[in-house]
């Protein structure tokens, strides 16, 4: 028995023609594809939908597909979104302006692959492909389909192909005003078709994901204009990530606070733990607290219960990673590593965190730089704390000069940016530079030094450790 036979009563008003295009519609064919499928214009399929519309009583695309398949159309109005719940992304399928088929199917499969990685990264909830394949890729009815989806955000997208180039436009856009939020064009030679699709998700999911991405600048400022009594879990999220990216003392504190409040209101919120666990490691590690063991069984409960949510996240693996080398556990480390690998090599994030812990804690430290160059070019929006990584990097590469004009870029509130830039700035002869950073240490910092930081980071990397004392001990020479 078909599907249209088991739908509701409303579709018997149907005619036999009707349900053919109503039925293909609901299985995600567009305008074109049933107008080739039942022989028929494009211009008769939009009339035959207006006269299936009518004689169903449903307003969009949506709502047609959902009585197809037998939901129950007065669902599909959109309900306000629960308290407590992260906004909705919807990604709708690229417009394909070329008339080849190959093209059409390109703009199909890079939709799919960008709706999965931004699953994946972009920390909210986003609409499953096959339900966005259903309502096609036309931008008159974006507005009232992300409505009737319950989405905050919609992203869309063109497509222009030839044999040389291609060129993709992308737009994020608020849900419920259609005011455009951010857009970005990107252009590419046109090689092997597959690396070229690799390439533009590459491109898309690291400018709209990640902590400065996209959709964290536009939720962040949404987020202060809200009374903070209102807060929800990902509002304190977001929030307690920009706190987090000072690697102050005071804006850890504050980041500990905000995505514990995250995790009251949403305890299955896996990033809130994975962010809660960095911000234990960074207190440990910088002399925030005076308790630095408490810090560490702090970071081990949070990110035991992120790993506990999702084994597969990358960011949590790479943390866990830097926890067994707290306690010694190298080997264990680096499968750490090699799994956040696996579940964020394409991730800007992820990968520039993996870089900072080869670099430091556990595997090969040659392997360290280029894997955040490929985070730079990644992420062309790369916040601060990249730099201090990179700088961390350069010095135990033994490029100090470079070391230094990375770091001079980084956060200059977190004391192990401020010691990698005295220690860099001593093994250059810059003693100078070195005791004025060093005196600015020694008073904003005072329970800070380099074999704590050596023991709470952890630095584990026997050429890491070697680099870090030689330096040291030649800074108390001069």
């Amino acid at each position: 028995m078909s599907r249209i036979e088991t739908s509701s009563p409303g579709q018997d008003a149907l005619s036999d023609r009707e349900r053919a295009v109503a039925e293909k519609f609901a299985a995600g064919l567009t305008y074109r594809e049933i107008a080739e499928a039942l022989f028929i214009a494009p211009s008769t399929v939009r009339t035959h939908l207006a006269s299936i519309y009518d004689k169903l009583g449903v307003r969009n695309k949506l709502a047609l597909a959902a009585h197809i398949n037998g939901a129950a159309s007065a669902s599909m109005d959109r309900l306000p979104p629960l308290p407590g719940t992260p906004p909705v992304l919807a990604i709708f399928p690229i417009e394909c302006l070329n008339s080849e088929e190959r093209w059409r199917r390109f703009a199909d499969g890079l939709s799919s692959d960008i709706t999965i990685d931004l699953a994946r990264y972009a920390d909210l909830p986003v609409i499953a492909f096959h339900t966005m394949k259903s309502l096609g890729s036309k931008p008159a009815d974006f507005a009232a389909d992300g409505k009737a989806l319950g989405a905050t955000y919609i992203m869309s997208g063109q497509l222009r192909a030839d044999e040389r180039r291609v060129r993709l436009s992308i737009e994020l856009a608020d849900a419920s005003t259609g005011v455009s939020l951010w857009s970005e064009r990107y252009n590419r030679q046109v090689e092997d078709v597959f690396t070229l699709q690799d390439n533009l998700t590459e491109s898309v999911i690291n400018v709209i994901a990640g902590s400065y991405g996209a959709l964290a600048t536009v939720g962040r400022n949404a987020i202060r204009r809200k009374p903070p009594a209102s807060l929800r879990a990902y509002d304190c999220y977001l929030l307690g990530v920009e706190q987090q990216d000072t690697f102050s003392r005071a804006g850890t504190a504050e980041a500990i606070r905000l995505f514990s409040r995250a995790l009251e209101h949403d305890p299955t919120l896996v990033r809130a733990w994975t962010a809660l666990a960095y911000a234990y490691s960074i207190e440990g590690a910088n002399g925030f607290s005076n308790d630095p063991q408490g810090s560490i069984e702090n970071w081990r409960a949070a990110v035991e219960n992120a790993i506990l949510l999702d084994p597969m996240d990358s960011a949590a693996c790479n943390c866990l990673g830097d926890l067994r080398g707290c306690f010694g556990d190298i080997a264990g480390a680096d499968r750490a590593y090699r799994r956040a690998f696996e579940c964020g090599s394409n991730h800007a994030d992820t990968l520039t965190l993996l870089a900072g812990s080869r670099a430091l804690v556990a595997g090969d430290p040659s392997e360290a730089l280029p894997l955040i160059e490929r985070a730079m070019r990644l992420n062309p929006l790369a916040p601060p704390w990249y730099f201090g990584m990179l700088g961390r990097i350069l010095f135990t590469a033994g490029r100090h000069k470079e070391a230094i004009a990375a770091l001079r870029r980084s956060t200059l509130d977190s004391p192990n940016v401020l010691l990698f830039l005295a220690l860099a700035h001593s093994a250059v002869g810059e003693a100078g530079d070195a005791d004025r950073i060093a005196v600015r240490l020694k008073a904003e910092f005072p329970d800070f030094s380099v074999e704590r930081f050596i023991t709470n980071y952890p630095v584990t990397n026997p050429d890491a450790v070697h680099a870090i004392r030689q330096a040291a001990r030649l800074a108390r020479r001069d």
